[in-house]
């Protein structure tokens, strides 16, 4: 069998009857995307680079990578990515490794979170996070009753997943720790684990990442001077004492796009990590609410695909859809929550808003694959096939 052999090719008339609410909800998020990596890094570009657009250009170069990357997996019917789960989880942990392995990662800020690939820097813990959902989606539909009935059915991803979290924590990297393991939770409860189990662990869980936390001097300063960042405004809580500025600027409808002044290199990480922040200056709070509605969309879209996949009986796809919106929402919930001062400083990226490649093409390529899930979803409850390839998928996402 050759590669070819392995894709199944999505028709335009299929890829446009995709769920309009969620391609509508996902260009638009793309598109002020751009615009506030435009916005946000023209100081830094032009300080750094002597350009003003240097990082637009990049982003917009991720973009299209990662539209190429997303019209691949489109073309990947699911049921092959539920034969390669246990391969992919095995690829993400080589790269959380090589990632610690000095010449082949990359230190920016004293983490080692990235392998440099020439044309972006990859970094290890966005593919870890998609391939643990992958994989998991799969270990449910194979284990279904142990992960109901049995502590060791439960158990055993979470070993699993506890490998992953060593290797993110050695990078440091606690942010991605949180939402992997939330994540993975999430779906074990959805996949049907009992009640009881789940409340215990999360409490168990709760009380690790607390101990995480207070371990290093630096997390334990982060969690106090997110409690009360006017007490050192000028040195540990800088960073947000000037997002919130940001915020007091922007009042309800912002000073209009292009106008920030936090940009103006008094807001660290203004383009990437806190690119919220400068939306609401520039945009106000209508701005703000207007994107936070668009992921909600977004992500509630994504929960009905799955929902519909579930019903024809395709748990795999389903929890998939589950998984990938859970990742957007956790990120989505802790970047803003850090942005507003009601969560501890973390260096999580605001999903298709924030500059960075590994971020957007890898969180555009888990929503072709929802996309996908639609695709064939219609394709099953209708008969909506465009061509002989159609078929056969049909066949294949029945007997999944």
């Amino acid at each position: 069998m050759t590669w070819l052999n392995l894709f199944d090719r999505v028709s335009w008339r299929e890829f446009v009857k995709v769920d309009a609410v969620f391609l509508a909800a996902v260009i638009s998020i793309l598109a002020l995307g751009m615009v506030m990596v435009s916005s946000a890094s023209i100081s830094i570009s032009e300080s750094i680079h002597g350009h003003p657009y240097f990082f637009m250009r990049r982003q917009l170069l991720y973009l299209v990578l990662g539209l190429a990357f997303g019209w691949l997996l489109l073309s990947l019917p699911t049921s092959q990515l539920q034969q390669w789960g246990i391969l992919m989880m095995g690829l993400s942990l080589i790269l959380l490794i090589l990632v610690l392995v000095p010449g082949i990662g990359k230190s920016v800020n004293g983490s080692r979170r990235w392998i440099n690939l020439v044309v972006f820097n990859l970094q290890a813990s966005e593919v870890a996070k998609v391939c643990m959902v992958v994989y998991v989606s799969g270990y449910l539909v194979r284990r279904a009753d142990r992960v109901r009935e049995s502590w060791v059915g439960f158990v055993l991803p979470l070993c699993l997943c506890s490998i992953f979290l060593l290797f993110l924590l050695f990078e440091p990297d606690f942010g991605a720790s949180v939402v992997l393991l939330g994540t993975v939770m999430v779906l074990l409860f959805l996949g049907g684990a009992p009640l009881y189990q789940f409340l215990l662990l999360m409490v168990a869980a709760v009380c690790m990442l607390g101990v995480v936390a207070i371990s290093e001097s630096y997390r334990l300063k982060r969690l106090l001077n997110f409690i009360d960042p006017w007490a050192d405004p000028f040195n540990e809580g800088y960073q947000l004492s000037q997002a919130l500025i940001a915020y007091g600027r922007g009042e309800w409808f912002g000073l209009g796009l292009g106008n920030s002044v936090q940009k103006l290199a008094y807001l660290p990480e203004a383009h990437t990590d806190f690119v919220f922040s400068i939306w609401v200056e520039e945009t106000g709070m209508f701005g703000g609410l207007l994107l936070i509605c668009l992921f909600a969309l977004m992500v509630a879209r994504a929960f009905k695909i799955g929902h519909k996949a579930m019903a024809l009986s395709r748990p795999f796809a389903g929890y998939m859809c589950f998984g990938f919106a859970i990742l957007i929402l956790a990120q989505v919930i802790i970047n803003i929550g850090v942005n507003t001062g009601f969560l501890p400083t973390k260096g999580l990226t605001l999903p298709l808003i924030s500059y960075g490649g590994s971020s957007l093409i890898i969180t555009l390529g888990s929503l072709f694959v929802v996309a996908r899930v639609d695709v064939e979803n219609r394709r099953l409850e209708y008969g909506d096939n465009t061509d002989s390839s159609g078929a056969s998928d049909v066949k294949r996402v029945g007997n999944e």
